[in-house]
């Protein structure tokens, strides 16, 4: 197959290395790619959210795969523009992916649904919203209803954090995303991630990952796109994972196919567990980042031919082949992320770094320009391993991170602690 990978950062990255790995991947190629994905793919230049854009290109170049990484082309309608050209896409419809793109949506949804989640209101003023603070009181959860690429998210711990929360947003600070809020009840417990695969009818999970959002040690300090992560979670155990599926995202699929938007791609929900008990933060759309390096780290070439399987409706007869083992990927970020940071400092050390199926650095925010490899983003690089233990490939991870030299950028030193503690 000639198949074509929309995205550039460490998630496609992840994606484009497992998919290279099987032998019925002929030609890869990967837009708008980084500096990491061109070593191992072609990359091009094109609008990935201009639908008619991305279904030329895939005529030109004989695609007959498309995997769609990030979540606004999804947003932006290109599965289904792709679809209607008749290319097989691996990515939900523009109707599906309000699961993401609209987080009042998704709670209406899960009502719906019975899934269990946080209690909440949905307001289109500030005045409105801000009473409900008060009402409510704090510690509360602010969220821009939008996509805000993975920041549009306040965790409010008094009632003042809560109204100026609720002022950033309704006053731009997200841009559209903001325009309409959602207050959530704040749920206590141990937050991880549950992957699945859907095909319109069946349902696949993949398996789970722990992300570490905060940008400090100890999980301290703002929300980031996420600084790090491990596979499996261990406090999503079997037991806790089948009640996830049979109350949460099974009925969730169900509504979504009665209500004329069946949903098709990977989903990722985003769950709070307390006392054994799952019960909804949010659904993404696509593939987490960094969660989908450690899950392409441990489960290689078959990655391919399951997003095929989905794609294509076959999941009943799909299954995965899990190795009991762990993998971990620690971010390093430039200096001032989530905030503003510089651009174009160059990143040495790499190509000293080992490069197989237990050690891999997958790129993010970089570029490549006169044989140097740049930092051009917030998060810049995911070094991830594998091991049979935690600890192996958390001791592996590091022994990587440590090889890299680049004086502008930053790590957590704990990723992995709620697992190893």
């Amino acid at each position: 197959m000639n198949i074509l990978i929309l995205g550039s950062g460490g998630r496609e990255h992840a994606l484009a290395w497992a998919v290279m790995q099987n032998p019925k991947c002929d030609k890869l190629i990967v837009a708008p790619g980084n500096a990491g994905i061109a070593q191992i793919a072609d990359c091009a230049a094109f609008d990935i959210e201009d639908g008619g854009a991305v279904a030329a290109f895939a005529e030109e170049n004989a695609i007959d795969f498309v995997i769609v990484g990030p979540e606004a082309p999804l947003a932006a309608g290109v599965a289904d523009r792709l679809r209607e050209a008749g290319l097989l896409v691996f990515g939900p419809s523009e109707a599906a992916a309000k699961l993401e793109a609209s987080k009042s949506f998704t709670k209406e949804i899960c009502d719906a649904a019975k899934a269990p989640t946080a209690g909440y209101g949905h307001f289109i003023d500030a005045d409105a919203a801000k009473a409900h603070v008060r009402e409510h009181g704090a510690p509360t959860v602010v969220k821009a209803d939008g996509l805000a690429a993975g920041k549009g998210v306040i965790i409010a711990m008094t009632e003042d954090e809560a109204i100026a929360a609720i002022d950033d947003m309704f006053g731009g600070a997200f841009g559209g995303a903001g325009a309409e809020v959602v207050i959530e009840e704040f749920m206590e417990g141990e937050e991880a991630s549950l992957f699945v695969l859907v095909d319109g009818e069946d349902v696949l999970a993949i398996g789970s990952a722990q992300d570490h959002k905060r940008v400090g040690e100890g999980d301290t300090g703002l929300n980031t796109g996420g600084m790090g992560a491990y596979s499996p979670a261990p406090v999503l155990s079997a037991e806790i994972e089948a009640r996830a599926m049979e109350e949460i995202v099974k009925p969730t699929m169900r509504v979504m196919a009665e209500r004329g938007m069946p949903y098709q791609g990977v989903l990722y929900a985003g769950l709070m567990i307390k006392d054994g008990q799952p019960r909804l933060v949010e659904y993404n759309v696509r593939f987490g980042d960094p969660e989908c390096q450690v899950l392409m780290m441990r489960l290689g070439a078959q990655a391919l031919d399951l997003m095929h399987a989905a794609a294509e409706g076959r999941l009943a007869e799909a299954q995965v082949n899990w190795a009991d083992d762990h993998a971990i990927t620690v971010v390093m970020a430039a200096a001032g992320y989530p905030g503003s940071y510089e651009k174009g400092s160059e990143i040495k050390g790499l190509d000293a770094l080992p490069e197989d199926s237990s050690n891999m650095v997958f790129h993010a925010g970089t570029k490549a320009e006169d044989g140097k490899v740049l930092a051009v983003g917030g998060r810049v690089l995911n070094v991830t391993a594998r091991g049979e233990t935690l600890q192996e490939a958390r001791d592996r991870a590091y022994a990587m991170v440590d090889g890299v030299d680049w004086p502008q950028g930053f790590f957590r030193r704990d990723i992995g602690w709620r697992a190893l503690k």
